[in-house]
């Protein structure tokens, strides 16, 4: 049976509410906690509490569910050795709980520290270096390393845990979902019935070829509940500035041009169909199930109720979660 996260996200929520929605999530019956890992929003105004900051108050505040970020990326921002660190620590904190969602990252959040954004192919590229760094580190090593993207000179993890952290590697075609199927214990993905089966299939070959069982399928979809289908819409009207695909390959970092381009090329029927935006907790239910035929271990279900985000969890405590596994 699937696993059902809820979804934390940073860009539109402060993290001392977030930290509430963890813990409401978890007595709700939600199966794990995620949270988005940015140093800005899709728009503004909006939030961006620091993630890693985040994971360790939510690993406090929670009991039992597994915690990770969904994704972090190497790059200007975070050094691949700080990244094993981090996920060291958090283990070392909370045993058995911890994933690392990781990525190629996008260029909002790693331009404003002043690097070029580089084409798709390298992002891949520095993604699987970094990938290739944090498994060395994992393993007990003490590594010299002159890359292409980064280097290190006996880079070496002094507190290791008994458990390496599973990493979920993201992936939105091919090529990327061929690196998780070599590096990654998972692919997660976004909830689009043109584009995962391809991401799925490529990402099942390349564990199979690396001789490997392929691990989890995180498909994740954004959700809006409020007490009636036009709050619900408002209540996630904002996440027009992420959804044009050139957001997540191009050069684009400036937050308030985002949602205008956005708000333009993204239509409400748009919105609605990417996302599950409802009053009607059939209709999240019927919309989760085909999220689930798709191939999900995982379904990824980011809280973008902007109306109210405390009261949605409850309705999926009462009516959603329980049709879902019932």
């Amino acid at each position: 049976m699937p696993r059902y996260f809820h979804f934390c996200a940073h860009e539109q929520f402060p993290p001392d509410d977030l930290l509430r929605q963890a813990v409401e999530a978890e007595r709700a019956g939600f199966d794990g906690i995620g949270c988005s890992d940015h140093l800005q929003p899709w728009w503004e105004p909006g939030d961006s509490g620091h993630a890693w900051v985040w994971l360790g108050a939510a690993g406090q505040a929670t009991e039992r569910v597994p915690i990770g970020s969904g994704v972090t990326p190497p790059g200007p921002r975070y050094h691949p050795v700080l990244i094993a660190q981090a996920w060291a620590t958090l283990e070392t904190l909370f045993p058995g709980r911890p994933y690392l969602g990781f990525g190629s990252g996008e260029s909002l959040n790693e331009s404003p520290l002043g690097a070029d954004w580089p084409p798709v192919g390298e992002q891949i590229d520095r993604m699987e270096e970094a990938l290739e760094l944090i498994h060395r580190l994992y393993d007990g090593e003490r590594v010299d390393h002159a890359g292409k993207h980064f280097s290190t000179k006996q880079a070496y993890l002094h507190t290791l845990p008994e458990r390496r952290p599973p990493i979920y590697v993201s992936a939105f075609g091919p090529r990327a979902a061929a690196v998780a199927g070599r590096f990654g214990d998972g692919v997660w993905t976004l909830a689009d019935p043109e584009q995962a089966p391809e991401v799925i299939e490529a990402y099942t070959s390349a564990a199979e070829g690396a001789g490997k069982e392929p691990g989890e399928i995180l498909l994740q979809v954004g959700f809006s509940w409020a007490q009636d289908d036009d709050a619900a819409l408002e209540g996630a009207r904002v996440w027009k500035g992420a959804q044009p695909d050139e957001f997540y390959t191009d050069d684009w970092h400036e937050p308030k041009a985002m949602y205008e381009h956005g708000e333009e090329q993204i239509s409400d029927d748009d919105l609605k169909e990417s996302f599950i935006i409802s009053s009607d907790p059939d209709t999240h239910v019927e919309r989760i199930r085909e999220v689930e035929q798709l191939g999900a271990t995982t379904v990824v279900l980011m809280n973008n109720s902007g109306v109210d985000p405390h009261r949605a969890i409850q309705v999926y405590k009462d009516r959603i979660l329980p049709a879902l596994r019932g």
